[in-house]
């Protein structure tokens, strides 16, 4: 499915749903964005900014391997690997006792084809499209309760077309970062710094995103600027990243969002954009 920006261009929409995707600040992370041969993206998560420019290639990662096995999946196999998904999103299949079937399924089979296309089935099926697993590394997301879930059939062609210029890979984002080379651009959007002590929803992948992560990414981040390569860096707008990317390029907004687990407590949160820009190693902008 493509909608229209409010310029007029058309806009892909990912086909999963995740938490903190980019796809209603597009045009911001757009225009921040500079010019480059390569976009590279640590943490993938929806795939919103991958869709959504015009590199000539890509390379992206992310933590979570069964979501790097599914973009790999549809990438090779597309319309086939399309159909098999399909097939699991029968009305017979929208029930509570059936996607708890499906869900120990997943949780057990060492298909990866089968597992990528059960991780589409979950993603659409489970409860407000949330990615989170047990210490174990079970997923948990419990049942949704949807009328009828929607199956991407569109968005999930767009995204195949895309891939043929993409790398996937699961790893973390300090060896992505490691794998840099001139003409790259890079785009991350870690797990955000929590807004409260109640907010803090870093457990999509095993492990999470702690501060000391932060500081590990803001780190690279300089690195990276050092050797002439661009790195943004989107987050929450805290005490906290101010510190984190002190000498950055910071634009700052608001965005609407569920700020409390409360859902009826809808806010707007501060969020900001934090570019390194290249440097010479006599601290001159290139």
């Amino acid at each position: 499915m493509t909608i229209s920006a409010p310029n007029g261009q058309p806009l892909n929409r990912p086909f999963l749903k995740w938490a903190g995707n980019k796809f209603r600040i597009l045009d911001r992370v757009r225009s921040c964005l500079p010019a480059g041969k390569r976009l590279v993206e640590p943490f993938v998560g929806s795939g919103a900014v991958f869709l959504n420019t015009d590199y000539p290639h890509y390379l992206l990662s992310d933590s979570n391997r069964d979501l790097v096995e599914l973009y790999s999946t549809l990438k090779t196999q597309g319309e086939e690997f399309i159909e098999c998904c399909y097939a699991l999103f029968r009305p017979e299949n929208n029930r509570e006792e059936t996607y708890y079937r499906l869900r120990n399924e997943f949780n057990d089979t060492d298909d990866p084809v089968r597992r990528a296309a059960l991780f589409l089935y979950l993603n659409r099926h489970g409860y407000n499209g949330l990615c989170r697993y047990n210490r174990s590394g079970g997923f948990n997301v419990p049942f949704g309760r949807y009328r009828r879930p929607y199956f991407p059939a569109d968005e999930m062609k767009t995204f195949h077309r895309k891939a043929q210029r993409a790398v996937f890979r699961h790893e973390d984002f300090e060896k992505t970062m490691s794998r840099l080379k001139t003409g790259d651009v890079v785009y991350c959007d870690p797990p955000y710094v929590p807004l409260s002590a109640s907010a803090n929803f870093t457990a999509y992948s095993a492990g999470g995103f702690d501060l000391e992560a932060q500081r590990r990414l803001a780190a690279k981040a300089r690195q990276a600027a050092r050797s002439g390569i661009p790195v943004l860096i989107s987050n929450h707008d805290t005490p906290e990243t101010e510190r984190l990317y002190t000498g950055c390029d910071i634009e700052r907004f608001e965005v609407q969002r569920y700020i409390s687990c409360n859902g009826e407590k809808r806010g707007k949160a501060g969020e900001l954009l934090a570019l390194y820009e290249p440097i010479h190693r006599n601290g001159q902008g290139v």
